[in-house]
């Protein structure tokens, strides 16, 4: 699966609970996001910066939240848990393994660390840095700084390798009961079971037999598998595509709709530009549909 930063992912065989996703592999999420849930994977889980999430977090390996971010629950990981500076847990907090903790942290139930516990300097490394870099150059080291700043610029792309399986929220998005929104596309692996109505500027592609508890609208185009059910409606700048055996219990309004003889809008239907029945399956091998998938190519993927 493609990973561009943009898109919010949600994989295969996730859950939506009333209080709580339930997922597998890596959980990302990006700086200035609200989550209405608490999460639950058997992988990892990495929060940005300036990140509120209303619930417990769970993970069977590290737990890494940034700078500012709060917790409205617990948090527990079995292996290790990283916290930045000032970052608030407003429940408990359990760690299997070591525990780094930056400055000005508040845990307000109190916590339990296995391993090793590590407080950090409330300095910041850069001031290090800096004080370091001043007492070479009043010393004359100018080749030096050279090559530290060399190394701090090679070094500044480094990532962190991910799941091939993972839940991916974009910078600046929300996920919540009532309504969710991004800035760019969201992909529905399949399988899933989705609560929330979402408010997405980009595409929307939706995985085989998923189950989306809200309506979609999107500001480009919309392509919905087989056996999929979604319980409100379907709106999109763009064209909207239904694959067989699909139930829409509100409105599909869209540019122009192809929709599979075999599923059941229970709403109104309606394409600016026409709407278009095809038969099971041959839309796949047509021309518009080679051309469709490319232009999504974060929705691409291997069957």
């Amino acid at each position: 699966m493609t990973f561009d930063r943009k898109t919010l992912v949600i994989p295969d065989n996730t859950v939506f609970n009333e209080d709580k996703i339930i997922t597998n592999g890596d959980v990302i999420i990006g700086d200035r996001c609200l989550v209405e849930f608490g999460i639950k994977t058997n992988g990892r889980i990495f929060v940005g910066e300036h990140v509120i999430i209303d619930g417990d977090l769970e993970a069977t390996n590290d737990i890494r939240i940034d700078l500012f971010s709060r917790i409205r629950g617990n948090v527990k990981s079995d292996a290790n848990v990283y916290l930045g500076e000032k970052v608030i847990v407003d429940g408990r907090l359990s760690v299997g393994g070591d525990l780094d903790v930056g400055d000005s942290v508040e845990v307000k139930e109190g916590f339990e660390a296995k391993g090793w516990i590590n407080i950090r300097s409330p300095i910041p490394i850069v001031m290090y840095i800096f004080i370091y870099l001043l007492q070479l150059l009043k010393m004359g080291h100018s080749e030096e700084i050279e090559r530290i700043l060399k190394e701090l610029e090679d070094s500044e792309g480094d990532t962190i390798p991910i799941s091939e399986v993972f839940l991916f929220i974009p910078n600046n998005s929300i996920i919540g009961s009532q309504k969710s929104k991004t800035d760019h596309s969201l992909r529905i692996g399949r399988n899933s079971r989705i609560i929330g109505n979402f408010d997405v500027k980009g595409k929307i592609f939706i995985g085989d037999d998923s189950v989306i508890h809200g309506s979609l609208k999107a500001g480009d185009d919309i392509l919905c598998g087989k056996n999929v059910d979604i319980k409100g409606s379907l709106f999109s700048h763009g064209d909207i595509r239904i694959d067989e055996e699909v139930i829409v219990g509100g409105r599909v309004t869209g540019k122009h709709i192809y929709l599979a003889k075999t599923s059941l809008i229970q709403g109104t239907l309606f394409g600016e530009q026409g709407v278009t029945f095809i038969a099971p399956f041959d839309y796949q091998s047509a021309e518009v549909m080679r051309r469709f998938e490319e232009e999504i190519e974060v929705f691409e993927e291997n069957r």
